[in-house]
């Protein structure tokens, strides 16, 4: 259901307020970039310092903002599942068309408890869910296995597979036919060697159009040619995930490109001036800054 170019859209802040004019912008970028979905309010939107009601302000705007052109999934995990459920159904009453749902964090759960929580979240709210399963950032990660048991409930269509592991995704495609997603810039082209459809991508916010670019190649089969497109955007992909924590980088690379402010709230920080350097130089090596 959801594949290609997907764009985990950053919050953007003005005064530490949320900068809904510039999120119209943002979303207007991202349409004419020819994206296939649009993700707000995930770990790239900064959920975790958002208000809850902050949190639905955004999810409603996009889905306005969007007007129905593209699918909108809407950022509506947490470790608690009422929360969740209440999250994913006022996503749905506002017209979102899916939810990403991550997996609980802090509380670790065990796997048995993560099914339960995805199962709780499906039968309760009627919406179409992308799993998101990020051990790194959740303290503990869904085994395969625990993925496949999921495929089987109706309304749970994808997971965004961001365990940086191949084996692990390979398991899944082994295990079930359940959309497999690049949770990862770098690895949206090795995912698709195992069977990745696309990816739920932080670099898009600022080249949407050459992530899709790519994204259609890979679905079209043509992973020689994506390979083109994976050497370009790999420097670039790196650095936003890799010079400090998602989405410092991307924040400070779209402050760079006057197309957001670089605001966040704590306890992010800004990126350090040394690492600044690097970031200008690799935007500057890709063709976007002079």
């Amino acid at each position: 259901m959801f594949t290609g170019a997907m764009t985990a859209l950053i919050t953007p802040f003005a005064d530490g307020e949320v900068d809904f004019e510039t999120l119209d912008e943002l979303v207007e970028f991202q349409l004419q970039g020819g994206i296939d979905a649009i993700v707000p309010v995930g770990t790239t939107g900064e959920s975790p310092t958002l208000s809850h009601e902050e949190h639905k302000q955004v999810i409603e705007h996009v889905v306005k903002a969007v007007g129905g052109q593209v699918p909108v999934i809407a950022g509506a995990g947490s470790n608690s599942t009422d929360e969740a459920v209440e999250l994913a159904e006022f996503a749905r009453s506002v017209g979102a068309d899916a939810t990403l749902q991550v997996t609980p964090y802090y509380n670790k759960p065990t796997q048995e408890g993560f099914f339960q929580h995805f199962k709780a979240i499906a039968e309760a709210v009627d919406l179409p869910m992308v799993l998101y399963n990020i051990p790194g950032r959740c303290g503990a990660g869904m085994t395969a296995e625990t993925i496949a048991r999921l495929s089987d409930i109706e309304g749970i269509v994808a997971i965004k597979e961001a365990s940086g592991s191949l084996d692990q995704a390979s398991e899944i495609a082994l295990r079930c036919d359940m959309t497999i997603i690049s949770g990862d810039d770098s690895l949206t082209l090795p995912l698709a060697s195992v069977g990745g459809k696309g990816v739920i991508s932080v670099v898009a916010n600022i080249v949407p159009a050459d992530v899709k670019a790519m994204t259609d190649l890979i679905l079209e089969g043509d992973l020689v040619k994506a390979r083109q497109w994976h050497r370009k955007l790999f420097p670039l992909s790196k650095n936003m995930l890799g010079l400090a924590t998602n989405p410092i980088p991307i924040k400070t690379a779209m402050a760079m490109l006057n197309m957001a402010s670089d605001d966040m709230r704590l306890p992010l920080t800004p990126l350090e001036e040394d690492k600044k350097a690097v970031l200008r130089k690799t935007l500057a090596d890709y063709g976007l800054l002079r």
